[in-house]
Order: structure tokens, then sequence, then C-alpha cells
């Protein structure tokens, strides 16, 4: 799967770099034989860690714009140039995918209850006011992506970086995305404990910080 995403990258951007997050299934190997380039993680630290690392991997190779997105296949490359479109114009620092303004194929009903539900707790906790808040196709121009820092390694780090974006008061815009979901992705995705998770890391953040 993941040969099969970078090799739809590539001819849509400078350099693809795939964080390996200590995988034991060939995820390196096969990122590396479709030409990305593969930073590897020697145990496994979590999305947020991964996303942190290739974005610094990208800053440090002189990217001006960084464009994230997952490895399962979900999301169509041909979006790309609509993400960078407001950074090349100077409208925004951030783009966000947004699959509520664009087209998700079969959404399972949990997965729409839970990504509606982050979507009221992030206008809440951060006051933007976003259709999808949970969606990793985004792109970031070169001072937003060295001004965020996250601390959340895991998958909270979704909200985490809404957090940053507002407090930073960096421009965004959302554009619409395609999501595919297939058994791949979905299995992939979170369980309903998994956002009550997210959640109690948001909390303990909060609380700490």
């Amino acid at each position: 799967m993941v040969g099969d995403v970078v090799a739809s990258v590539l001819p849509r951007v400078t350099e693809c770099v795939v964080v390996d997050d200590g995988s034991g299934d060939g995820t390196g190997a096969a990122a590396r034989a479709a030409g990305a380039l593969v930073v590897t993680h020697a145990v496994n630290r979590g999305q947020g860690a991964a996303l942190m690392t290739g974005i610094r991997c990208a800053l440090r190779r002189g990217a001006d714009i960084v464009v994230t997105l997952d490895a399962d296949g979900q999301h169509d490359p041909a979006d790309i140039r609509a993400l960078v479109a407001p950074i090349l114009a100077d409208r925004a620092d951030v783009v966000l995918g947004s699959r509520f303004l664009g087209h998700a194929h079969l959404i399972p009903p949990m997965r729409r209850r839970l990504l509606r539900a982050a979507v009221v707790f992030t206008r809440w906790s951060t006051g933007l006011d976003l259709t999808d808040t949970h969606n990793g196709f985004r792109a970031l121009s070169r001072r937003a992506a060295s001004a965020i820092e996250l601390s959340q390694d895991r998958m909270a780090h979704a909200s985490e970086i809404l957090e940053r974006i507002a407090a930073l008061d960096l421009r965004h815009v959302e554009v619409p995305v395609a999501i595919r979901y297939t058994d791949y992705s979905t299995g992939k995705g979170q369980s309903a404990w998994g956002a009550f998770r997210i959640l109690v890391d948001l909390w303990v953040s909060k609380v700490l910080s």
C-alpha cells in the first residue's frame, strides 16, 4: 500500500518523505523502493511523533511547503494542487483538507459521529470554525511548519495541531478533498475507545500546561 501511495504522490511534489514508525512489516523498504526518502524510528512512537519527524526532515531539506497525508491510501494526491494553492497565493499559512466540503465515500456511521463530535470539541477548545478537524491531509507554509511544535506523540496530535494554529494566529483555510474509505483504511482508523483516549490525553495536557 505505502509503495502505491508514494508512487502516486511523487509526480506532484519535489520530494516524498516517509516516516517508518518502528514498523515490522517492510513499510520502510517498500517506501524506499518506490522512491521515497525514508526516516526510521527505532521503536513505534505514534502518529504525532512521526508527523513531527517528517516535518522537521522536510524543513532541513529546504521545503517551502510541507504537505502531510496518510499512507493508507485514503487521500487522493490529485488534491495536493488545491491544498498548496492558497499558500502559493499568500492567502494562508495552513491549508486544511475537509472531507465534508469535498467527497467522502462510504463514511462508516460511527466514524461520521466521531468526526462530528471532534468538530464540536475543537470549536469549543480553540474557537476555530472548521468542518473537519481530524483530517491528516494538510499543507503548511515553511513559516507555519517551523512554528508548530507538538507534544502529543499519538493520535491526539490531530487536535493539538489545531490548538497551535489558533494560539499562533496562523492564517488558515479549508479546501475540499476526497477521502476513500476501504477496509484497510477503516481498519487503521480510530475506534470509539481510541477517540475517548484522545480526549483524555488532551484534557491531561491542558491540566498540566
